[in-house]
């Protein structure tokens, strides 16, 4: 978890809502995708300063990242696909994500994540590390208002030292979304039959950021680990909804709004 999600707001939709200053629409040309898995591209909300621009200043910039973030230091690009998620608990410590999380940050704009649900005692493996049995039902998870889902993320720059520097490969940036424990409180919609809270479908959840703290998170200019931990505290409870949706999800192949149809009740049984 999050290993997949929706995003169809377009460009123009995101550079309102967030307030982006820069965007090009040759640069920003990605398809509504009802399906985003790892190493595709993904669009992304970060305050960084205009390359060669006059003014040093952060400048708010909607850019496509690849998801499956890439340390600075690695030798190859190998494993981005396993570090699509950063846990809040650690994110200041673990040496992948440390140097983004102090410098790097950005906001992830989603339509909300799909996570599959299974049984009790296969939650609890997992929890522990343990293999489970495959993924059973999928819900989809989604503001309740019908707001963006900023996912709190980190993004990092990689030298591919095999090319040329005009080459127009030679640097990655890719990124990696944080994830904090699932709510246990109720949602603010729950389905009749089913999980009644974040946490009956899967112990972690992606860090959603209210409005009142983007601009703080993406503020470069703070670097204090005690600061920014403070800002990794999860959002008010009863924001969410969630819902059954088709078992086409579980396969990356099929893409396209009817994923995000509302089931009346699951395709798959569950121990609910």
């Amino acid at each position: 978890m999050c290993g997949r999600y929706a995003a169809s707001r377009s460009p123009e939709d995101l550079a309102e809502i967030f307030e982006i200053e820069k965007w090009e629409p040759a640069e920003t040309l990605v398809e509504p995708d009802y399906n985003v898995a790892p190493t595709k591209e993904v669009f992304a909300v970060l305050d960084r300063p205009v390359k060669d621009a006059p003014d040093p200043r952060p400048v708010r910039q909607l850019r496509r990242l690849k998801w499956g973030l890439v340390p600075s230091w690695s030798r190859t690009p190998e494993g981005a696909a396993r570090m699509i998620n950063a846990r809040a608990e650690t994110v200041h410590e673990k040496p992948s994500y440390r140097r983004a999380f102090a410098a790097r940050r950005c906001i992830l704009p989603a339509d909300g994540y799909y996570e599959w649900v299974t049984g009790k005692q296969e939650r609890e493996l997992e929890v522990e590390g343990k293999r489970k049995r495959p993924r059973k039902q999928p819900y989809f998870v989604t503001p309740a208002d019908g707001s963006v889902f900023a996912m709190a993320g980190l993004y990092e720059f990689w030298r591919d030292r095999t090319l040329p520097d005009d080459h127009p490969q030679a640097w990655w940036v890719t990124c990696s979304v944080i994830t904090t424990e699932a709510e246990t409180t109720p949602l603010a919609a729950a389905p009749p039959e089913g999980p009644a809270s974040l946490a009956d479908i899967h112990p972690r959840m992606p860090l959603m950021l209210t409005p009142d703290r983007w601009d703080a998170w993406l503020d470069p200019a703070r670097t204090d680990p005690g600061e920014l931990r403070s800002l990794l505290a999860p959002p008010p409870p009863g924001l969410m909804r969630a819902h059954p949706v088709s078992t086409a999800v579980s396969n990356v192949r099929n893409n396209g709004p009817e994923l995000l149809k509302e089931l009346a009740a699951p395709e798959e049984g569950t121990l609910f």
